[in-house]
């Protein structure tokens, strides 16, 4: 009886561990989200890694906890910084598309995970904030040019020039021995 007394004593400090990295994982995208290197004119920016934040609950504790704690993000972003037009537009720019950054878990046991599953994360944002543009915005694109292209090439130039920066960062021997230290703590 006391072994499985233990198992769930495990069980449950390993989910509390989970929801307090999560936690801190949206403070600190919260946080970055308002260090703006580059801001566009209609909405989205280049922050300081905002979003790698969130890719790293995914890296770390798989896909489901980082579909979840992006989500979540987003909601908050949402609450914090509104703009709604439609509920199906609210969805698509801020539970699924900063949900979509959880998607890095995919990759958790590859070399090379973290990179990778940035790269698809941020990828998976841009297909919602694409179709966000298309579906919702399309009346801004200049006349003449196919929402599609528009849309894409909107998106793609602020989530593009931070994920090729946060793939640089975490380039650095440095950053990715820290961050491999900091997911031993995270998954111990």
């Amino acid at each position: 009886m006391s072994q499985t007394n233990s198992i769930k004593g495990r069980s449950a400090s390993s989910a509390v561990k989970k929801l307090v990295f999560s936690a801190m994982g949206i403070a600190l995208a919260m946080v970055t989200s308002y260090i703006k290197v580059w801001d566009m004119p209609m909405g989205g920016s280049v922050t300081l890694l905002s979003m790698l934040f969130i890719c790293l609950i995914g890296y770390w504790f798989g896909t489901g906890y980082g579909l979840l704690t992006g989500a979540a993000f987003g909601i908050l972003q949402f609450i914090v910084d509104p703009y709604m037009l439609s509920f199906l537009q609210v969805l698509f720019d801020y539970p699924l598309a900063f949900g979509a950054l959880g998607l890095s878990g995919l990759f958790r046991n590859r070399k090379y995970g973290l990179q990778i599953g940035y790269a698809v994360g941020v990828l998976g944002r841009f297909v919602f904030s694409t179709l966000s543009g298309v579906f919702f915005f399309a009346s801004y694109a200049p006349e003449g040019m196919n929402p599609w292209v528009y849309s894409s090439l909107y998106q793609g130039s602020y989530l593009g020039a931070e994920g090729i920066v946060t793939l640089i960062i975490l380039s650095i021997p440095a950053v990715s021995k820290a961050l491999n230290r900091v997911k031993g703590q995270a998954v111990s």
